[in-house]
């Protein structure tokens, strides 16, 4: 799928600007898709897009269902031209163009908002409409499951669904019919908003693939307990008799943590979804592969082997290695998608069976720029004379800090190595050019830039601070900063370098003899 020097940034959707509050699939991120064909970059590459919720701090990576679209990124103002709100609704809510999503706020505005749409969608009959119809038909193998998942979630205030009535926390058919009338009505909304999410994306994707952007995703590898998918595939999952995690997700310790992390996640039962020819992965990613055009496989190491820790554990320290599916799950995907349009996301303490794994099926790897300036230089896999054509290289990801960031934060030890690998001196004003300058020019086909770095933005700019519970995945562009003369000074960088793939390419001499 690498098939090209090529670039592209890193941007989440929720960080574009917008008057709500929050980036959505609106005006704003069909002008970022024109920036980024005037800046000569291939692909946007973004974070999950699967709905998120505030008890697990919103983050993308621990969504309320694999399958389902973040509807806090439907637009308002295409909203209207659906005429399912009209432009005094909007006037009636409070706009904000901060620099950090208020989630708190933007979930009460945009609930109001989604409410009088759907009354409105209703009072048109719109839920007879052919589109809307079809929708849910060719869904409903995921629609169902969730947007009852949703209904429940709103009915029982919120709280997990182990806590709610037994019966209906185990699927009691004849429950959930004595329930349903009580809540049919959150069941359509929610339909309603996964419908107009995907009409949304999908013709965003499509305004992009007419400019030769590419969309870029991200897959978690696990799901949170408390979603649709473990609610309602409870089979899958190395539960209790009680359905409580037996052991969670996490990684040991390491350089970084002396505790691990512990994410807290159940784990997956392999065997038996081997049994079944891993068809709920394989719909999983089909369901990405809808809504991108590559994608990266977060966590790549656990499809290798993962670290599982009693569910009763505080840290991640008393954990142990489990086998995950290996080569048997990526022969079935092979067979899904034969060009294995997928990265590997091969960051931290990698051995050897993984290495093996991305091997067996051509697998690119990520090498991060920001990792390779520690006392291991010499020999760092991420240093780029190590760097090799079939990966990606990033100046660092969301995960990360920003360049100035790095440099702000970073010893003088660490600065003076990144100083003494180009040969000169820099400073603070400097440092995410050259770093830039330094991944863009990497033997490795592919480079992709967060948006930040080129912003030159400093450690206020972080997107995720995975040490940190609260309080991360909400840093925004302002308003008419990616205009065309940033995208002019990006598009001359890349050029630089031959990764420009609207240039026209030369005819190539034939020899008359």
């Amino acid at each position: 799928m690498i098939d090209e020097r090529s670039a592209g940034i890193i941007m989440h959707i929720t960080s574009l600007p917008s008057r709500f509050g929050i980036g959505d699939l609106g005006p704003e991120a069909y002008k970022f898709a024109d920036f980024l064909a005037r800046a000569g970059q291939k692909y946007w590459q973004i974070l999950p897009l699967n709905p998120t919720d505030p008890a697990s701090g919103n983050s993308p990576y621990s969504g309320l269902s694999a399958f389902a679209g973040n509807t806090l990124l439907i637009s308002p103002e295409l909203l209207i031209k659906e005429e399912l709100v009209g432009q005094q609704d909007l006037e009636n809510f409070p706009t904000s163009q901060s620099d950090q999503v208020d989630f708190e706020e933007v979930i009460a505005f945009k609930n109001i908002l989604f409410e009088l749409a759907y009354e409105r969608f209703e009072n048109q009959g719109g839920h007879q409409s052919l589109d809307f119809i079809r929708f849910c038909q060719e869904e409903s193998w995921w629609l169902e499951d969730y947007a009852l998942f949703k209904a429940l979630k709103i009915k029982y205030k919120g709280v997990s669904w182990n806590q709610w009535p037994e019966s209906i926390s185990m699927k009691s058919q004849q429950a959930l019919d004595e329930l349903y009338p009580l809540i049919h009505r959150d069941i359509g909304k929610e339909k309603l908003l996964q419908y107009l999410f995907f009409k949304q994306w999908e013709a965003l994707k499509d305004y992009c693939s007419n400019r030769k952007i590419r969309f870029f995703g991200d897959l978690p590898f696990y799901v949170g307990y408390d979603s649709a998918d473990v609610w309602s595939n409870k089979h899958l999952f190395k539960l209790d008799k009680n359905h409580k995690p037996i052991t969670v997700s996490g990684v040991p310790p390491d350089y970084f943590s002396e505790t691990g992390q512990l994410w807290g996640t159940p784990v997956f039962l392999w065997e038996d979804m081997e049994d079944n020819n891993f068809q709920w992965w394989r719909k999983r990613i089909s369901q990405n592969m809808r809504l991108f055009d590559l994608l990266r496989l977060d966590h790549f190491r656990a499809f290798a082997a993962y670290w599982e820790v009693p569910a009763a554990e505080e840290t991640a320290i008393n954990g142990s290695w489990a086998q995950g599916p290996g080569n048997k799950f990526f022969r079935h995907l092979k067979q899904d998608f034969p060009d294995l349009p997928f990265i590997a996301e091969d960051l931290g303490d990698i051995d050897q069976d993984v290495r093996d794994l991305m091997q067996e099926f051509d697998l690119p790897g990520m090498k991060v720029l920001l990792f390779a300036f520690g006392e291991d230089l010499p020999e760092s896999a991420y240093a780029p004379h190590y760097h090799v054509p079939n990966c990606i290289v990033y100046t660092g990801t969301h995960d990360n800090n920003t360049i100035v960031g790095w440099f702000d934060s970073n010893d003088e030890d660490d600065r003076q190595r990144f100083s003494n690998y180009i040969n000169h001196a820099v400073d603070r004003e400097s440092i995410a050019d050259e770093m830039i300058h330094m991944a863009l020019r990497s033997v490795a086909q592919t480079v992709v830039i967060p948006m930040q770095d080129y912003l030159g933005l400093g450690e206020e700019a972080i997107m995720n601070k995975p040490s940190v519970a609260r309080g991360n995945w909400s840093w925004r562009m302002e308003p008419h900063i990616a205009n065309t003369a940033l995208a002019e000074k990006i598009k001359a960088k890349i050029k630089l370098f031959d990764r420009d793939i609207r240039k026209v390419k030369k005819a190539q001499m034939v020899d008359p003899a």
